[in-house]
């Protein structure tokens, strides 16, 4: 254990899982990238409370879901990364209200909602990634965002303490929350109303099938790769710029939908970025719209 980590040896007794140089390529749907110097997986939210009471303010602490929308780059993750598990997922509904803890995945949501016939939350089928992802980013699909269907929510911040947040502290835009980055979402409740649980799955097999259709399902992805540009589609600009199928390496942009990177088996990390910006340049040169990441890219090169 290194000097800057020394003080994990005072920590008090954790239920969690603690672990040094541990692998992030296996949390990151791309199956890319560096280590963490330290991965935590707390249990439950007292769990996490006491360590983040003990963690040196200097210490930087970047917290994870699925991987679903992550780029690790491949010199890996300075200080702790944070790792919401199986403790933080699962789903209470109170009539009109849905409360996910922020591990659950968006498309678990949709289907407990859909089974106590409850609508409002189909488009999260749509979603990969968890709750608490989901809030960080105002994630959305066919046409809704969280914030068209959340109440409130709750958080931990840096330093332990506990926090509660209505629809309007999130100041909500496109794929962007105004909260402060240290906040770890813990959970949060989303309006429904009750429907047809027939026509509820239709609607959801109809964005599954959709997704299935468009987009390079089952592969090693990261989600859509760009934001959407005011009034037009990243995947369309990416194709008029000619990188529908470019590749670097083992990373492409897929033939399927041009706004995903593939990894097909070897890509590093830094090629994958490297392709990312190579479309950037491209589209700027050829449309003269700057494209801007939706995927988080974490960590330090090489």
């Amino acid at each position: 254990m290194t000097a800057a980590y020394s003080f994990l040896e005072n920590m008090p007794h954790l239920k969690g899982r603690l672990k040094e140089d541990a692998d992030l390529a296996r949390l990151s749907w791309f199956r890319t990238g560096g280590p963490a110097d330290i991965l935590f997986e707390p249990t439950d939210e007292a769990d996490l409370q006491t360590f983040l009471r003990h963690v040196p303010s200097e210490i930087p602490i970047t917290v994870v879901g699925v991987g679903s929308n992550l780029l690790v780059r491949d010199g890996g993750v300075r200080g702790i990364v944070i790792r919401l598990g199986r403790g933080f997922s699962g789903t209470l509904i109170q009539g009109n209200v849905l409360k996910a803890l922020a591990g659950t995945m968006d498309v678990h949501v949709a289907r407990e909602a859909q089974k106590a016939g409850k609508t409002g939350l189909e488009f999260m089928v749509g979603v990969p990634g968890t709750v608490g992802g989901a809030l960080r980013m105002n994630a959305g699909a066919y046409g809704r965002e969280i914030k068209d269907v959340l109440l409130h929510s709750h958080a931990v911040d840096r330093y332990g303490h506990m926090h509660e947040f209505k629809l309007d502290d999130f100041d909500f835009s496109y794929r962007k929350t105004a909260l402060p980055a240290d906040l770890i979402f813990l959970g949060a409740s989303f309006q429904v109303k009750d429907g047809d649980p027939a026509e509820i799955q239709k609607r959801m097999d109809e964005i599954t099938n959709a997704r299935s259709e468009s987009q390079p399902i089952g592969t090693r992805t990261g989600g859509s790769t760009f934001k959407n540009p005011e009034g037009t589609h990243a995947w369309k600009l990416i194709d008029e710029a000619g990188c529908r199928g470019l590749q670097i390496g083992d990373a492409q942009v897929s033939e399927k939908h041009c706004n995903f990177l593939i990894n097909h088996g070897g890509a590093t990390a830094a090629e994958i970025e490297e392709l990312g910006e190579t479309v950037r340049t491209r589209v700027k040169a050829n449309s003269g719209v700057d494209l801007h990441w939706e995927i988080q890219r974490i960590g330090e090169a090489n």
